[in-house]
């Protein structure tokens, strides 16, 4: 429906008042650390959150919160295994003031029924949650939420490694196949396959606090 489209595209906007663009999940570490310095090991740095890290685990919980979007007793259960799972305080942070910025401003699409949604929420339950009391499909929510997340990542790297917009457009494409193969897992995913190896992206988070100039929150 071009109603549901319509949601998707203007709450995964970045112009939507989440915050989003002010956090890089890590990968500022990256950079500095020369880690990622170019198009390869920015692609390779996403593709890697992607099939292993934090957006594979987002992606799970988002479509379970969807799933759930009525039961107001597994989406606490939920939320808390969300926050259980961050390895960084600002990751924890990170999650809980986009996801609660994203209840409040997703209030202006108003539900005869809305979710009794856990307090505070983190951003792939508050997503999923209300997609799915929208009646918008779990499927094309996921394909939405992990495209939104890769393009935040390349629009960091495209500030900070810096590579160009030609070359960030590139990676966007190159990593569609990624996204869409992640959104059919998610989809299916029970929560035992929640579970990553992405270490080097964890440790970048917790690195982040202790640089000495920071542009970002994360």
């Amino acid at each position: 429906m071009s109603a549901d489209l319509q949601k998707l595209l203007t709450w995964l906007s970045p112009a939507f008042p989440v915050g989003a663009f002010a956090w890089s999940a890590g990968l500022e570490t990256a950079i500095v650390q020369r880690k990622v310095m170019d198009r390869a090991t920015t692609e390779d740095w996403i593709a890697g959150t992607l099939r292993h890290g934090s957006l594979k685990t987002d992606g799970i919980l988002l479509s379970h919160a969807h799933a759930a979007h009525a039961d107001a007793s597994t989406l606490r259960e939920l939320a808390d295994l969300a926050l259980a799972l961050n390895p960084a305080r600002e990751r924890h942070a990170e999650t809980l003031i986009t996801g609660n910025a994203f209840v409040l401003a997703s209030a202006a699409w108003p539900l005869d029924e809305a979710p009794a949604l856990p307090r505070p929420c983190p951003y792939p339950i508050a997503i999923g949650s209300l997609a799915g009391a929208h009646g918008i499909d779990r499927h094309d929510t996921l394909v939405a939420f992990l495209t939104t997340a890769v393009h935040s990542q390349v629009s960091v790297a495209v500030r900070l490694v810096p590579i160009g917009q030609t070359d960030g457009l590139a990676i966007m494409a190159a990593l569609e196949p990624h996204v869409a193969a992640l959104a059919t897992l998610c989809l299916n995913a029970t929560l035992d396959d929640v579970g990553g190896v992405a270490y080097g992206a964890d440790i970048a988070q917790m690195q982040h606090e202790t640089l000495p100039t920071r542009i970002f929150r994360s």
